[in-house]
């Protein structure tokens, strides 16, 4: 929750400096994602898996990238972004 907070604290203040909504709307979307995702728990632990395959750096990580992406999306259009 403190992770949640400190993001739209940046966005409001960046939003007030900037006058744009543009920063808010970059929050709700990116915790939208989020919780689509978490919202199936089986999914955000592929998530973390796939992220982790990547950030090691030992095999190939085309397939793990291409699988992010799409649960991206998928959580996007869940969230109806």
């Amino acid at each position: 929750m403190q992770a949640f907070v400190r993001d739209l604290v940046d966005a409001t203040t960046s939003a007030q400096q900037t006058q744009s909504l543009a920063p808010l709307r970059t929050f709700v979307h990116t915790w939208a994602v989020f919780v689509a995702i978490q919202r199936y728990p089986s999914r955000a632990t592929r998530l973390r898996h796939l992220e982790e395959v990547v950030s090691a750096g030992v095999e190939d990580p085309a397939d793990a990238i291409a699988e992010i992406r799409k649960i991206h999306a998928d959580a996007e259009a869940e969230a109806g972004l």
